[in-house]
């Protein structure tokens, strides 16, 4: 029997769909929301996502319910414009996701014998992996034109550090890899060398575009290898760039100057400042 819960979850999902479907109905519903297409909504739920994780770093529990409910209504968003073109529904989508999970989750799903469980009880992340590798080799089947790679499945629409990531962890596991960590250091040297010689010679904007890449590349190798994400690495920098700056305004107000015209040392005067304060 389906628990209060379950059956609230259940009523509150049937509600948004429904108000979806009256957003998306033709004459009565909203023109903004008949106008959009799935790769319109797109670019709101990589924003909205990006909104959640924010919402969890700052620990704003009020904020994250209202983050959370903005992203499920671009799934249902999504499902809702596939229905429309006979694809799929949100059932499907809600399906597959409990199917996936319960497919990689032997030891939790699966019955007290079965040998798959049994290996993930012993060694869950090699075990996942073996699963994913096993929906991959069934997806390359059902599409034998498409030539099988160790990247396959890393999504190009990523944010650009995290594919970075997801690229050469995926790599290291097919066995292409730096010897120890003093190789990736040496390779951000070389880059860093390479980029600086493309911008003195000036010649080539493409060349200094493409050796600025090859160096965000290698950087974001340093960090995963040490254990934490470049993404948050950065976000970080950008909180604290931001709380400085924030502080330099600040010293600045109280003078009869505005900032733009104060002279490179006294900007880096009040800079330090600002990093001494914070």
């Amino acid at each position: 029997m389906e628990n209060d819960g379950s059956k609230a979850a259940g009523d509150a999902i049937a509600r948004l769909l429904g108000v979806m479907a009256a957003l998306r109905t033709p004459v009565t519903g909203c023109p903004w929301d008949l106008a959009q297409t799935a790769a319109s909504i797109a670019p709101h739920t990589i924003e909205e996502a990006y909104e959640v994780a924010d919402a969890v770093q700052r620990g704003d529990s009020n904020d994250l319910k209202d983050e959370l409910g903005d992203l499920l209504f671009n799934v249902v968003y999504q499902a809702r414009i596939a229905e429309e073109a006979g694809v799929f529904d949100f059932t499907a989508v809600a399906n597959a996701a409990a199917d996936k999970m319960t497919r990689r989750h032997p030891h939790v799903f699966g019955q007290p014998d079965d040998p798959l469980g049994k290996a993930a009880r012993a060694d869950l992340p090699v075990t996942w992996n073996a699963i994913k590798a096993a929906e991959k080799a069934q997806r390359a089947e059902n599409s034998p034109s498409q030539p099988e790679s160790a990247l396959d499945g890393i999504a190009p629409g990523l944010p650009a550090l995290s594919r970075a990531v997801k690229l050469q962890k995926r790599a290291k596991q097919a066995g292409f890899d730096w010897p120890n960590f003093a190789y990736v250091l040496a390779k951000v040297d070389e880059e860093l060398a390479e980029l600086k010689e493309a911008l003195r010679d000036g010649a080539d904007p493409k060349a200094d575009f493409e050796e600025l890449g090859d160096l965000l590349f290698a950087i974001t190798q340093i960090a995963w290898r040490r254990g934490f994400d470049p993404e948050a690495a950065l976000s970080a920098a950008n909180a604290k760039f931001f709380s400085r700056f924030r502080r330099v305004e600040t010293a600045v107000a109280a003078q009869p100057v505005a900032l733009k015209d104060l002279d490179f040392n006294e900007l880096l005067s009040l800079w330090t400042q600002a990093k001494a304060a914070s």
